[in-house]
C-alpha cells in the first residue's frame, strides 16, 4: 500500500486566471515545498548534518535513506532506523530526519563534499565535474523488455500521478517490472527527490 500524502503536500490559493475573453478568480491547488535536513548518527556518535534539500512533504524517511544511498554514504539493506525532529522544538518535526546506523559513520565523507541540494537538478551540489560522474560498476546484461511495454510506461505512470492530477506542477519517478506492472511511484517538486524517494523505498524494503 502506498503511503498517504500529508496535508502539507498541497495547499490552496486564490488566483486570477487570464484568458483571451477576460479574467476570473478561482481556487488553485499548489504543490507544497519545505526544507528537509538529512542527518546521520553512527553508533555512539553525535548526529552529523549531511544536507538540506527543498522537497514536497511526504515520504521523508524514504527520501533521507534514498539520498544517502544515492550518494554512496549508505549501503542498501544495512540495519538502520530513522527518527524525526523533536515536536517540542519544531513545528514540523518531519523537516528533520536523522538516520541512525548500527555502525560508526565517517563524518569525513561529508566534510569532503559540497552538499547543496535544491529542487532544480541532481548535480547542483557537486563541487567538481569529477563529482558528477557516477561511481558504480557497469550493469550486467538484463532481461529483454518488449517494445509494447516500453511504449505503455508513460501513460501508466501519468495515470498514477495523483498529486500532479490536482496541481500540474511536480515531477515523478516510477518503478515497473519487466511486464510493465507499476511497483511504486513517488512524486516531488524536485525530480531528483522523486528518484531518491523511490530508491529509499526499495532500500528500506531490502
Amino acid at each position: 500500500m502506498e503511503p498517504a500524502a500529508p496535508e502539507r503536500t498541497t495547499s490552496s490559493a486564490r488566483v486570477r486566471a487570464v484568458s483571451a475573453t477576460g479574467t476570473a478568480e478561482r481556487l488553485e491547488a499548489l504543490v507544497g515545498e519545505e526544507p528537509l535536513e538529512i542527518r546521520v548518527r553512527g553508533r555512539g556518535q553525535e548526529p552529523v548534518s549531511v544536507a538540506v534539500t527543498m522537497r514536497t512533504p511526504g515520504c521523508e524517511e524514504e527520501l533521507a535513506v534514498g539520498f544517502l544511498v544515492s550518494e554512496g554514504l549508505l549501503l542498501p539493506g544495512e540495519p538502520l532506523r530513522v527518527a524525526f525532529g523533536d515536536p517540542a522544538r519544531m513545528a514540523q518535526p518531519e523537516n528533520e530526519a536523522t538516520v541512525h546506523l548500527e555502525r560508526p559513520f565517517d563524518a569525513a565523507a561529508v566534510a569532503s563534499r559540497n552538499f547543496i541540494a535544491s529542487a532544480s537538478c541532481g548535480i547542483c551540489g557537486k563541487a567538481t565535474l569529477d563529482g558528477v560522474a557516477a561511481q558504480c560498476d557497469p550493469l550486467p546484461p538484463g532481461p529483454r523488455v518488449a517494445r509494447s511495454v516500453i511504449l505503455a510506461l508513460p501513460s501508466a505512470m501519468r495515470a498514477a500521478q495523483k498529486v500532479f492530477e490536482r496541481t500540474g506542477g511536480l515531477h515523478a519517478a516510477a518503478l515497473f517490472d519487466v511486464d510493465g506492472t507499476l511497483l511504486a511511484l513517488r512524486e516531488d517538486v524536485g525530480r531528483h527527490n522523486a528518484v531518491d524517494k523511490l530508491v529509499g523505498r526499495m532500500a528500506l524494503a531490502g
